[in-house]
């Protein structure tokens, strides 16, 4: 499972109301940071609801259509094409997804499932893309409330636009 992930240097995947606006710093350069790549790579999605909600209030279509999807949520919903709402124990569900054959599992966020995953332990690499901006306040890629994991790095990668890319993996 792979968390890929853009945050500001001060470690904010958003602004308190949810706001990514920021992000587009780096979208205006036209570089896909190895997106394209990757996403290449994955069959399934796991993402949060508020993540999921916030994807679609851009109006332009679901990204991940073409991918097996998981929405964590404390709601009961009737799946929608290839989107489960999934609102039952996210160990089990990652236990039975790489129980499958297929290609990666990536974690779209948001910071709620993350640091779930991480506290269970079920995250394998981290990309996560530092973003040239200090929000000062917001929503935190990472809280505290998860056990010590040592990882390794396996790549970085700067970009003219000063996007910072880093690549680890969990230790075993």
């Amino acid at each position: 499972m792979i968390l890929y992930i853009a945050t500001s240097l001060d470690g904010y995947i958003a602004r308190q109301d949810g706001d990514i606006g920021w992000l587009s710093l780096v979208e205006q350069t036209g570089e896909d940071y190895g997106y394209n790549d990757f996403i290449a790579t994955v069959d399934t999605v796991i993402l949060g609801r508020k993540t999921y909600d916030k994807v679609l209030s851009f109006g332009i279509g679901f990204p991940h259509a073409d991918k097996e999807c998981y929405v964590i949520t404390r709601s009961e919903i009737p799946p929608k094409d290839k989107i489960t709402f999934y609102n039952k124990d996210i160990k089990e569900l990652v236990k039975i997804l790489k129980s499958k054959t297929g290609k990666n599992i990536f974690v779209d966020g948001g910071a709620e499932i993350v640091n779930e995953l991480m506290r269970q332990n079920l995250i394998d690499e981290y990309i996560i893309s530092i973003i040239p901006i200090v929000l000062g306040d917001g929503i935190r890629l990472f809280n505290g409330s998860r056990p010590e994991g040592k990882i390794t790095l396996i790549n970085s990668k700067q970009y003219e636009s000063g996007l910072l890319q880093l690549h680890y993996c969990k230790v075993q």
